[in-house]
């Protein structure tokens, strides 16, 4: 106490005891640290119940420049892979022989073939053919990552990672116009592998609420838990709000993938990037990222059907090669996102 007050004479300011009421305690505690810094205090900061740095004053959203349209975006994304197509064609020729080899094997088509015949049988008239026609390309969709052996999705995983990575790596020197080969997309742009793992295991458990939502949704659903119209409801607006959570984690953990391949890059380091990323502009993104699937599933939709109706086993083989070509369309549109976000 005698210390305190030497200081407080010395600086010509007298301390007042305090009282038992907070606002009281914090204006002593106060003007006792402008006391100690000989400085004057001009407002005695309130007493919140929250942080105001989490709660109310978030950072402002920074002037970012606009972002293209989407259909500009996918126009760019495919103008630079047919720029640099012996490129790009070389690493899907790799990956679509490699999947043939470990994962689906030369005996595609006969499912395919055998399901539009007893559909054929089925419905009549040109609506019977549409629907059928439909219908399989539904059945190919749904059975486009499937193979014949137990171990097939192992390799399937395996080379989507691996491929990613040679994608990625040729992405990033054929924008930087360092003239590449085939095989150095997959002798150096393989360094990243743990860190790009390590991302993948982060989605993972990203994914966690919306496949715990959806899962007590089924559930209450096929159980008869919920039966009324409101309990149905409420259940509902739980497996979305936990698929938006899941959404919004997942948005900047995307491009995560993308930043963790440069150069000594760690996982957190492109997680706190990739956030301040697309700070502010989640829902634009989004808008971004949902036009891809649609417009290549129209596109597929647009090739098969006529295969379907007229050379049915073809057309498995086709959707094949569109979904090798999908992955390499689909890393230059969010590549080019990625870029444009910076």
């Amino acid at each position: 106490m005698s210390e305190n007050r030497v200081k407080s004479r010395e600086s010509g300011v007298k301390i007042k005891a305090a009282k038992k009421t907070p606002k009281k305690r914090d204006e002593q505690l106060a003007v006792k640290r402008s006391a100690d810094s000989g400085t004057r205090l001009l407002q005695v900061p309130k007493r919140m119940w929250y942080n105001p740095l989490t709660w109310r004053n978030h950072p402002p959203v920074p002037q970012y420049r606009p972002l293209p349209k989407a259909r500009k975006l996918f126009r760019a994304s495919l103008g630079l892979l047919w720029q640099h197509k012996k490129l790009f064609g070389g690493i899907i020729v790799i990956y679509g022989l490699l999947n043939i080899l470990l994962v689906r094997g030369l005996s595609g088509s006969s499912n395919l073939s055998d399901l539009k015949g007893t559909l054929d049988s089925v419905f009549h008239g040109v609506g019977g053919k549409l629907a059928s026609s439909a219908t399989s390309f539904v059945y190919l969709l749904g059975t486009s990552g499937s193979g014949n052996t137990a171990t097939s999705g192992v390799y399937q995983s395996v080379l989507l990672i691996i491929c990613s990575l040679a994608f990625i790596w040729a992405l990033r020197q054929v924008l930087a116009k360092h003239q590449v080969r085939i095989r150095d997309s997959f002798y150096q742009g393989m360094y990243p592998l743990v860190p790009f793992l390590l991302l993948f295991l982060v989605i993972g458990l990203q994914l966690l609420p919306l496949v715990i939502g959806g899962g007590l949704y089924s559930t209450v659903i096929s159980n008869g838990i919920a039966v009324h119209a409101y309990e149905k409801a409420f259940w509902l607006v739980l497996f979305i709000g936990l698929g938006l959570w899941s959404l919004r984690m997942i948005t900047s953990s995307l491009f995560a993938l993308y930043i963790v391949t440069l150069p000594d890059m760690t996982p957190l380091s492109a997680l706190r990037s990739a956030k301040q990323l697309v700070y502010g502009r989640r829902l634009l993104i989004w808008r971004k990222l949902i036009y891809l699937p649609i417009i290549l599933l129209i596109l597929a939709a647009i090739i098969e059907f006529p295969l379907i109706l007229f050379v049915t086993p073809l057309a498995a083989w086709v959707f094949f090669g569109l979904s090798m070509v999908a992955l390499a369309v689909v890393h230059s549109y969010l590549y080019n996102l990625y870029r444009e976000l910076l």
